[in-house]
């Protein structure tokens, strides 16, 4: 299974409180391969590596596992690997593990610089998943299995999860009511701008929420608890800034040049404008794929024959 979204849509959050979701006798065990895993020099640093992420997450849930020594992985690291499983299967006794693997496109970028073998890695993956019943893979990320052909090819069948916005219910409570005894009010108009310049995207409300709190708390006592339109307005300027990390891996690691291009064209025409297919095909001929993957990153949305950002202030960004 993956579990496909934008960054910072709460794919991580999900993954570390699954287990408050699931059955007793799932047992989750979450793996940052922006961690240790993907970091390792070679095969028996990477197993070593995943074996203790999944001891130390499988030991929050009530379940211990046997431990895997790292000298015992050099000589043949696969299958010693295969073997500590066997005993972790027996350690699961009649429970599952459900083995998490957050941001999968790090491993991607290990294996395509050569630190690890493809055939040996995602072999084993799919090794796991076809002969191990106990354990279920739920890989996470902001790419599809089909941008990344290596993986499709041993990881057939993958069913995909969409995590996407928030709906306007949840954002409004995420606005107006994100902690108990929450003293800042919100003028309607106030709110709704907030719900239109982020189109509900969690992190993107909590992002210019938290300016706007800031910005509040500079004010005059007798205007502080109420936020009104201006201040949503005032404060988009410092979430831009503050959230660069964020708007900049979107420039920077999403989209190529030509996406990069096509983003600043659209975002200089203004608010909400949609920019004709035709007009974008003139200016971007032979464009036709990078329009997919601005769609598929859900950058862009097609309205009508044409395309717009689908959350502004990801467009102001890009102004």
């Amino acid at each position: 299974m993956l579990l496909y979204g934008q960054r910072r849509m709460g794919k991580t959050s999900l993954l570390n409180n699954i287990g408050k979701l699931l059955p007793s006798n799932i047992i989750p065990m979450f793996i940052d391969l922006q961690g240790a895993p993907s970091s390792a020099s070679d095969h028996a640093g990477f197993l070593y590596n995943l074996a203790r992420e999944m001891e130390k997450s499988a030991k929050k849930q009530g379940v211990t596992l046997p431990s895997l020594a790292r000298e015992v992985l050099k000589s043949d690291p696969f299958t010693y690997f295969y073997e500590w499983l066997d005993k972790v299967e027996q350690a699961l006794e009649q429970n599952t593990a459900l083995l998490a693997l957050d941001e999968f496109e790090v491993l991607d970028s290990a294996i395509a610089k050569g630190r690890f073998d493809e055939q040996d890695v995602l072999g084993m993956l799919r090794h796991l998943i076809q002969h191990r019943p106990r354990f279920k893979v739920l890989l996470a990320g902001s790419h599809t299995i089909e941008e990344y052909q290596r993986w499709a090819s041993y990881l057939i069948n993958v069913q995909v999860v969409h995590i996407s916005y928030l709906k306007e219910a949840e954002a409004r409570q995420l606005i107006e009511r994100p902690v108990k005894d929450f003293t800042l009010r919100y003028e309607p108009n106030a709110v709704e701008r907030v719900l239109q310049l982020t189109r509900c995207h969690p992190f993107l409300v909590q992002l210019l929420c938290a300016e706007i709190i800031v910005l509040k708390n500079e004010q005059d006592p007798s205007i502080r608890r109420l936020a009104t339109l201006a201040d949503v307005e005032a404060a988009i300027p410092e979430a831009l800034q503050s959230g660069g990390f964020f708007f900049a891996d979107i420039q920077n690691n999403q989209v190529d040049a030509t996406g990069q291009a096509i983003l600043h064209f659209i975002a200089a025409q203004g608010e909400g404008v949609i920019v004709s297919r035709q007009t974008l095909l003139q200016q971007f001929p032979d464009a036709d794929i990078t329009f997919k993957l601005l769609l598929q990153r859900e950058l862009i949305e097609e309205v009508d024959d044409g395309y717009r950002f689908q959350v502004e202030l990801i467009r102001r960004w890009f102004i």
